[in-house]
């Protein structure tokens, strides 16, 4: 018998001796916990702050989302004078709950910079930007004015350590993938990518299709869905007006692109809000759809 033989007949005997250890201790016929999703620890769950519609103290407002199993939240940008202590209180609440704020919306603002100094301040590290799209102006004009704009902040946004990231919208410009893609590279900044909207693409596209052309280039994901039947029926607002998991996305193809893209990172709910009951409700079901 050959010594490769005797040790694996020794390990066969080790191992059945100690699953006859483990049985007899009880530790083999313990449930199992349940499965970890297929994203557990990969995305980070998320919602936009002013969905949260209890009347509740900031504090109060971010410990009910940490109850509820979210791992963050993402605000507007408030940058008014006369909203400095607001913004204090947030941020404040959220060291103290320990519930991140992972990002600033700010919309189509173009004072960047700003925005950018906000989420230092609350610790994000990212600056939702949407492009502007003006009818009265020439295209190209429009497609070189709004890069300008965010040429002039990346060298603070670098400093910074905070990403600029574009999203997806319905101004009708920049709504198909290798579009946006040709426009973040023109910009040539890791600090410039896509806050990819995964709902807002399904009136032109399919976002597994997003995904897949993006790629590294979607740094974070706003999580709505999106139903055709309802859009071609009673209007295209009204068909986000359905639960995830329930209109024309096809999640489980989205899930493998973004498994083939090697995606981790934050998805941030943007539907409608409401109290807690509502919110816990929009975490099942980002639950179910991302598989976390």
């Amino acid at each position: 018998m050959s010594a490769r033989t005797d040790r694996r007949d020794f390990l066969v005997r080790s191992v059945s001796a100690a699953m006859s250890v483990a049985a007899a201790s009880g530790v083999l016929s313990r449930p199992k916990p349940a499965a970890a999703g297929e994203f557990t620890g990969k995305i980070r769950k998320a919602v936009k702050y002013h969905m949260i519609q209890e009347k509740l103290s900031a504090e109060d407002k971010l410990k009910m989302l940490k109850d509820l199993g979210y791992d963050g939240v993402e605000p507007r940008a408030m940058l008014k004078p006369d909203q400095a202590a607001e913004v204090k209180e947030l941020a404040r609440a959220s060291e103290k709950v320990g519930l991140p704020i992972h990002g600033v919306v700010n919309s189509n603002n173009p004072d960047i910079i700003s925005a950018i100094d906000q989420a230092v301040q609350y610790g994000a590290n990212s600056v939702l930007h949407v492009v502007r799209y003006q009818r009265n102006i020439p295209y190209l004009q429009n497609y070189r004015e709004t890069q300008d704009i965010i040429r002039k902040a990346i060298d603070h946004a670098e400093k910074k350590q905070v990403s600029i990231l574009l999203e997806n919208v319905w101004a009708t410009f920049l709504i198909e993938p290798l579009g946006m893609a040709r426009y973040i590279d023109e910009l040539n900044s890791p600090f410039v990518q896509v806050y990819f909207d995964i709902g807002n693409v399904v009136r032109w596209g399919w976002p597994e299709h997003w995904i897949e052309v993006l790629g590294k280039r979607a740094r974070k994901l706003d999580v709505k869905e999106y139903d055709l039947k309802i859009a071609m029926n009673d209007g295209m607002r009204k068909a986000f007006d359905v639960p995830l998991g329930e209109g024309s996305i096809d999640w489980a193809a989205v899930r493998k692109e973004l498994t083939a893209v090697k995606y981790e990172g934050w998805a941030t709910a943007e539907v409608r809000g409401g109290d807690r009951a509502r919110l816990a409700e929009i975490a099942a079901q980002m639950d179910r759809v991302l598989d976390l």
